[in-house]
């Protein structure tokens, strides 16, 4: 750490010939190998600490600490008025506009923990521990000085008030910044306007983006004038253009378009089409209600949801939605509209290439470095397939209950009975697929039981029982800081794979009525290989087709044969 010491008289004499000022030469203080020439035609305020290298030109700086071989350079104002937790304890009306899943930020938030504190509200204890926690480290955090880390470079930026700035941070013209985190490596740009915020490792806001009572998570970009208030965004989540209010974005949340919204819900490794809306138009109590729109849904452009909605994780929405469905159970489908109702195709999503190319783009485009937030990236695993599992189930009895019906209902949508049989195949060969494969993962050990429920908390896949005795524990007092809280949910992960192969023998003894035998593990792990293989035929199926040369159309424009306009479409499109 390093070591400050006050001013000479010869050191004032030249700072002030290089036309610096200070409100009290005697607050100044400055490294051992100080030299006059690194501060030019700037005004000092109260308390400011110079480390080793630390320039600063032509800007006014006010009870703040310059960390080593950094810049600040042309800022109107980087001060600290205040006592201040920099961000921390800030609350953010997530998920819910009334404020009802009030989440507390700080600045090492996971999207596990602030998961908790917005979903568990029935467990009004576990809340108030966990908001005493946060308390704490708010406190712990206070100070009436603020810091800009070891190789910063602060240009041309206006207002910098009460924000804690880590190392290697970038600000370059933003407009206004208040009351903030800045943690290691983010990026703020031209015009950015923030405030009662925090950004999280390698996170970038710029290009007129306004934040306002936000927590914007590991390697997040908000960019292209996108305004986002309430709202929390964990890993890799990138929105441009548009507008998010009151959400809780989880991982790899996407929204590129001018005119989409995000609004009042939950969102996870989510898409929106371009002017994707989801109103709260139920105004007699308030704007109390919210949609959830679990892992892997789609938007497709102009898609609308009137809230409270929830659909199934990996759902491709198209079209107006209005009567508040609840498709949780039917992961992989298709919600469409038709003639102002919403028809559900169970298991449609399961044949699209665009699916596949999902799950596998994600882990690809991974940018952290910390990686704070816990993110299971497996296609088969137990959360999904044990709602496939419930599918099947609910499937059967709708068909059971009238085998001649022509259309059923389920949960304010409507199901045609060629969409139930076909779900009913996909379903079952995405079951044999997921079982095989996750009987083929992990070891059989009594000390990880999986079997029961399982859940994604904001991009982990967990168990509910796993979860309960976490909180149980917060409730007792037994986990009282929330890096052993964070702790505990990492020490799941690190035993995921058996816990997945866990239930995934529980369900197919289940299945079987009796524990299986090696040759029936073997049968079933093959069975799964033979599924997935038969699965990926389909969806290679369908990138063909959508690599056709039927799509070729607009391609070669001024060519004058078929083989030069191939040629273009294959270039353009990387085919081969």
């Amino acid at each position: 750490m390093t070591s400050f010491r006050t001013l000479t008289a010869e050191e004032i004499a030249a700072l002030e010939a290089l036309g610096n000022s200070a409100e009290a030469w005697s607050q100044i203080r400055v490294a051992a190998d100080f030299r006059p020439e690194q501060l030019l035609q700037s005004h000092f305020e109260g308390v400011v600490e110079i480390a080793s290298g630390a320039r600063v030109i032509r800007s006014r700086v006010r009870n703040y600490r310059i960390g080593e071989q950094s810049l600040v350079e042309g800022v109107t104002a980087l001060e600290c008025r205040r006592r201040s937790t920099f961000g921390n304890g800030v609350g953010v009306a997530t998920m819910n506009e009334c404020g009802g899943r009030t989440v507390k930020i700080f600045d090492t938030m996971s999207a596990q923990v602030a998961y908790v504190m917005a979903v568990y509200r029935h467990r009004p204890q576990t809340i108030e521990a966990l908001e005493r926690m946060i308390e704490a480290l708010a406190e712990s955090r206070s100070a009436e000085i603020g810091q800009v880390g070891r190789n910063c470079r602060i240009v041309g930026a206006r207002f910098i008030r009460e924000v804690r700035i880590g190392d290697n941070v970038e600000i370059d013209g933003a407009s206004a910044l208040e009351n903030a985190t800045l943690c290691d490596g983010v990026f703020i740009g031209v015009d950015v306007k923030a405030y009662d915020f925090i950004a999280a490792e390698g996170a970038r806001i710029g290009n007129g983006s306004t934040v306002e009572r936000c927590f914007v998570g590991e390697s997040c970009q908000l960019d292209k004038g996108f305004t986002a208030a309430e709202s929390l965004f964990f890993a890799n989540s990138h929105c441009e253009n548009g507008e998010a209010a009151s959400i809780f974005a989880g991982p790899y949340t996407v929204s590129h378009h001018k005119s989409s919204l995000l609004i009042a819900g939950m969102f996870s490794f989510f898409n929106a089409g371009s002017g994707s809306n989801q109103s709260n138009h139920l105004f007699k109590s308030g704007a109390v209600h919210q949609s959830v729109h679990l892992r892997g849904c789609k938007f497709a452009s102009s898609a609308y949801i009137m809230s409270p909605a929830l659909e199934g994780a990996f759902t491709m929405v198209m079209g107006h939605h209005s009567y508040h469905h609840d498709t949780l159970a039917f992961p992989y489908s298709y919600l469409i509209e038709k003639e102002g109702r919403s028809f559900l195709m169970p298991g449609s999503n399961l044949t699209s290439y665009g699916a596949v190319r999902d799950i596998e783009k994600w882990p690809a485009r991974d940018r952290r470095t910390v990686k704070r937030d816990v993110i299971d990236f497996d296609e088969y695993n137990p959360y999904v397939t044990g709602a496939m599992i419930d599918a099947v189930n609910i499937l059967h009895t709708l068909q059971e209950q009238d085998p001649d019906e022509a259309v059923y209902t389920y949960n304010k949508t409507l199901i045609r009975a060629s969409s139930l049989q076909r779900g009913l195949q996909l379903y079952n060969k995405a079951i044999v697929a997921a079982l095989g494969a996750m009987l083929d993962r992990g070891e059989s050990n009594p000390r990880y039981d999986g079997s029961g429920r399982w859940l994604d908390l904001a991009g982990q896949y967990i168990t509910r029982r796993a979860v309960g005795e976490i909180l149980d524990a917060v409730d007792r007092g037994e986990i009282s800081d929330l890096k052993e809280l964070d702790n505990r949910f990492r020490v799941f992960e690190v035993h995921y794979a058996d816990y997945a192969h866990s239930w995934a023998l529980s369900v197919y003894a289940s299945m079987l009525g009796h524990t299986p035998s090696v040759e029936e593990m073997n049968d079933a792990i093959a069975a799964g290989r033979n599924a997935h293989a038969a699965m990926r035929r389909t969806t290679d199926a369908d990138r063909a087709r959508d690599c056709s040369l039927d799509m070729a159309v607009s391609y070669g424009l001024d060519c004058d044969n078929e083989e030069d306009r191939r040629k273009d479409y294959f270039a353009v499109r990387g085919l081969k």
